[in-house]
């Protein structure tokens, strides 16, 4: 990073900065701490930005991992336990040092549901295509990327998009992949709305990279436009695949997940 883009970036989070103890800082998993790779479960957080993240949470009000991941999958991957987790885009919530993450009420008794509906979904071409569906207790994911054919994965998932949409379920696209969900309001503008009300904070930093985060960027407007909020700062992390909403909202861009530890550095360094 060059002197200037560096004393840019220091100016834009001086809000954060110069009051650690009223501010927030919030960050996707996936394409943000952890590169994207064809296999969830191969995932990895580099250990320096773990560090990074640990050091942030004993300086700031609140740091969280806002993921489409399972609570206990985030926690697993970040490998922090200082920090508070809030998985399948805000779904279930895991404050720092617990051990039971706490489920949205709204969700309660649709995750049967979901999961049959999946189930019913898990036919011969599907496998073939090599779709897989991944379990994330209320909601169902079914990815793509790397498959085959991605193309003819792609129009498949299509299909299993129109039918939970027939079938009173709510989808979700994000990057090869396709959530299916309880028809409730579940994503990662909740989480954060949730976690600043918890907070005495008055700034924000909201960092991600895919379509799903583009809500978390959402909750940081609308939470700046209510007076909840005095700063909020989003950080878009941009990738090859990734939608252009996400630069073209950002307060700040990044390249990759090195783009996005350099922001997690100048936190911890000012």
């Amino acid at each position: 990073m060059s002197a200037h883009a560096a004393e840019s970036l220091a100016d834009t989070l001086r809000p954060l900065t110069s009051a650690p103890g009223r501010a927030a800082i919030f960050c996707d998993v996936d394409g943000t701490l952890a590169r994207i790779v064809k296999r969830a479960e191969d995932a990895r957080v580099p250990d320096a930005t773990a560090r990074l993240l640990g050091t942030l949470g004993r300086r700031y009000a609140c740091v969280a991992c806002v993921s489409g991941r399972s609570v206990a999958d985030a926690r697993r991957l970040v490998g922090v336990g200082s920090i508070t987790y809030a998985g399948t885009h805000g779904a279930e919530m895991l404050g720092p040092g617990g051990s039971e993450p706490l489920l949205a009420p709204a969700l309660k008794g649709w995750e049967k549901r979901v999961r049959r509906f999946a189930a019913d979904q898990d036919l011969r071409d599907v496998r073939m295509l090599r779709i897989r569906i991944e379990d994330k207790g209320p909601i169902q994911a079914f990815h793509w990327r790397g498959a085959p054919d991605e193309t003819a994965a792609h129009a498949r998932v299509e299909g299993v998009a129109q039918a939970a949409e027939a079938a009173g379920l709510g989808v979700h696209w994000g990057r090869k992949v396709l959530e299916v969900r309880p028809p409730v309001e579940i994503d990662k503008g909740r989480a954060v709305r949730d976690l600043v009300r918890r907070h005495d904070v008055g700034a924000a930093l909201f960092g991600g990279d895919d379509r799903t985060d583009l809500d978390g960027f959402e909750a940081l407007d609308a939470l700046v436009a209510d007076g909840s909020l005095e700063t909020g700062v989003r950080v878009g992390v941009h990738s090859d695949d990734g939608p252009r909403e996400i630069v073209e909202r950002a307060d700040v861009t990044v390249e990759g997940v090195d783009g996005f530890a350099a922001v997690l550095e100048a936190l911890a360094a000012s």
